[in-house]
C-alpha cells in the first residue's frame, strides 16, 4: 500500500505512527514483538526510510516502541492495552437539578492560558497544529490594506465576507443557509450564551447529557435554570428514548447536545438518532441548541452531520467556532439562531453590539483562499495520533483497573479510575505538582464522576506532558494504595 495523498506532506510521518499504532491496537503486533525494518515498511507504505525512522523515534519517545542494538525495532512489554470505554453513570432523566458548580469550575479556568502549568485540563488543539504564522500575515494585511475598516464597528451580524464562507462550508455537515442566516459571535461560548437567553427564562428545566460541557452548566447556573441530566454513553451518546421520556416526564424548555464527540467523553451521535431527535424535538416544539465546536475533528471519514441538517423548521440554534482549528486567542465562533433569529439579534446587540473587526476580516480571508481543508486533514491526522498515544499512556501509567475512552474526533479523553480514587483530590494534588486536569464532577449537576477525570491530548506531545500523565498516575496510585491499607486496618 501507499499512503493516500491527503495524508503526505508536512505529516506523513504522523501516518507511519498511526499504522503502527493500529498494528499494536488489533494485535497483529504483541509485546516484546519485532516491528517492520525501516526499509520494509517504508516500501510497504511507499514512504522514505527516513519518514519511518522519525515514526520509529516518535513512538520510542512516547514509550510505545524500544530500540535494540543491531536488532531493530520492538514493541516495548507494557505499551497500554485496550480497555472497556468508561461505563454510563446514572439513570435516564433525572430529576431537575439546581446547578452549582462555579467554585470548582471557576478553579479549572484559572489553569486556561497559563504557562506555568502543563494544561492536561484544558479541551485545546496546540498552537503548534495552527496556521499561526498565516493568520498572523493575514491579519496584518487587513490592518495594513483596510484601516479605516478595521478600526470600525462591524455590523451586529458580523463580516459579510466570513457569513458568506461559514455559510459555503456549513454544506458539508449538511445544513442548507445563507449569509443572512449566521451571526457572528465572540466564540462558541457566546454563540450558547445569546442562543440559551433567547429560548429561557429563570426557573425553566434545560436538558443536558451526562456527562457534559461544565461551561453548559455554569450558564444554566448563572442564569437560574435547572437542569435534567440525560445518560451519555460512550459510543453514541444521548439516545432519542432517553430524551423522548425526559420530554414526557418533565417541562422542558430546550435541550444542549454536543452530538459529534460530546465534550467529554468523545460520544458521536448516529445519523439516524440524530434525524429522529430533529423531528421529536420539532414536533413538541422544543428548540435544541446545538454546541458543535468538534465537528470538524473528525478523525476518518469527513466531517459529520449535525442535528441542524436535518431541522426543517428552525427549531435548532447551531452553535460552532474557529477556536479549535484555527485561533482560539481570535474568538470567532458564529450562529445559526433559526426561528429565533429577532431574539438573538436583539441580544447580540444589546450585549457586545458586534465582534472585533480584525480577527472576522482575517479569518474570512483565510477561508476564501482554501487552505483550510488541507490544514483541517493535517489537524485531524496528528489529533488521532495524539489521541491513540495518550490512551496508552494512561493505561500504562494509571493504576489497574482505569478505564479510558477511545473517542472518533475531538480532543479530549474520558477515564474512569478505579475505586477509591477521588477526582477532586487529585485535581488539587496534581495542581500543586503543576498539572492541570479536569475532576469529573464539573460536568454533572449530580455528583454521578467522582471517580473520572478528563484528559486533553491537543497538547504538543512533549517530555513535560509525557511526565505530567506519569504523575498523575503515580498520584492517583498512591490513592489506591492508601485506600487499601486503610481497609486493612
Amino acid at each position: 500500500m501507499t499512503l493516500p495523498e491527503s495524508d503526505q506532506g508536512v505529516f506523513r510521518y504522523v501516518t507511519v505512527e498511526k499504522h503502527v499504532l493500529a498494528l499494536i491496537e488489533a494485535g497483529s503486533l504483541r509485546p516484546g514483538e519485532r516491528i517492520p525494518s525501516l526499509r520494509a515498511l517504508g516500501a510497504r507504505l511507499g514512504v522514505s526510510v527516513s519518514t519511518v525512522n522519525q515514526a520509529y523515534m516518535e513512538l520510542e519517545r512516547r514509550g510505545v516502541v524500544e530500540a535494540r542494538p543491531k536488532s531493530g525495532f520492538f514493541v516495548r512489554e507494557s505499551p497500554g492495552a485496550r480497555t472497556p470505554a468508561p461505563r454510563p453513570q446514572g439513570q435516564p432523566a433525572k430529576p431537575p437539578t439546581t446547578v452549582n458548580r462555579g467554585a470548582l469550575i471557576r478553579e479549572v479556568l484559572d489553569g486556561m492560558g497559563r504557562r506555568d502549568i502543563v494544561p492536561l485540563g484544558v479541551a485545546l488543539t496546540d498552537e503548534a497544529f495552527l496556521p499561526t504564522k498565516q493568520l498572523s500575515r493575514l491579519l496584518a494585511k487587513a490592518a495594513a490594506g483596510s484601516a479605516q475598516e478595521v478600526v470600525s464597528y462591524e455590523s451586529v451580524r458580523g463580516n459579510l465576507a466570513l457569513r458568506r464562507q461559514i455559510a459555503w462550508r456549513l454544506g458539508e455537515a449538511g445544513i442548507e443557509a445563507g449569509p443572512e442566516d449566521v451571526m457572528v459571535t465572540a466564540g462558541a461560548m457566546e454563540a450558547l450564551y445569546i442562543a440559551l437567553r433567547s429560548v429561557t427564562r429563570p426557573g425553566d428545566n434545560v436538558a443536558i447529557a451526562a456527562p457534559s460541557y461544565y461551561c453548559f452548566l455554569q450558564l444554566l447556573e448563572n442564569f437560574g435554570l435547572r437542569a435534567v441530566e440525560l445518560p451519555s454513553h460512550p459510543g453514541d451518546g444521548v439516545r432519542p428514548e432517553d430524551l423522548a421520556a425526559a420530554l414526557d416526564r418533565y417541562s422542558i424548555a430546550a435541550v444542549i447536545l454536543t452530538p459529534n464527540f460530546n465534550n467529554p467523553d468523545g460520544a458521536r451521535i448516529p445519523d439516524t438518532a440524530k434525524a429522529e431527535m430533529a423531528a421529536m424535538l420539532a414536533a413538541r416544539n422544543v428548540p435544541l441548541i446545538e454546541d458543535d465546536v468538534y465537528g470538524d475533528l473528525a478523525f476518518e471519514g469527513g466531517r459529520p452531520r449535525c442535528i441542524a441538517s436535518y431541522d426543517t423548521g428552525g427549531h435548532v440554534l447551531h452553535c460552532s467556532s474557529f477556536s479549535k482549528t484555527l485561533a482560539p486567542g481570535f474568538r470567532v465562533g458564529y450562529l445559526l439562531p433559526g426561528r429565533h433569529a429577532a431574539k438573538a439579534f436583539e441580544i447580540k446587540a444589546t450585549t457586545n453590539v458586534c465582534c472585533a473587526t480584525p480577527t472576522q476580516m482575517a479569518v474570512a480571508e483565510y477561508l476564501a483562499q482554501g487552505s483550510f481543508e488541507r490544514h483541517i486533514r493535517k489537524v485531524r491526522a496528528v489529533l488521532e495520533r495524539q489521541s491513540r498515544m495518550m490512551e496508552q499512556r494512561i493505561l500504562a501509567h494509571f493504576p489497574a483497573g482505569t478505564r479510558v475512552s477511545h473517542p472518533s474526533g475531538g480532543t479530549v479523553l474520558w477515564a474512569q479510575l478505579p475505586p477509591p480514587v477521588d477526582s477532586i483530590r487529585l485535581f488539587y494534588e496534581a495542581k500543586a505538582k503543576g498539572i492541570g486536569l479536569a475532576p469529573g464532577n464539573i460536568f454533572s449537576s449530580c455528583d454521578q464522576f467522582n471517580g473520572f477525570v478528563r484528559i486533553s491530548f491537543g497538547n504538543a506531545w512533549t517530555p513535560a506532558v509525557d511526565e505530567a500523565v506519569a504523575e498523575v498516575g503515580r498520584l492517583a496510585a498512591a490513592q489506591c494504595a492508601q485506600g487499601e491499607a486503610d481497609r486493612a486496618d
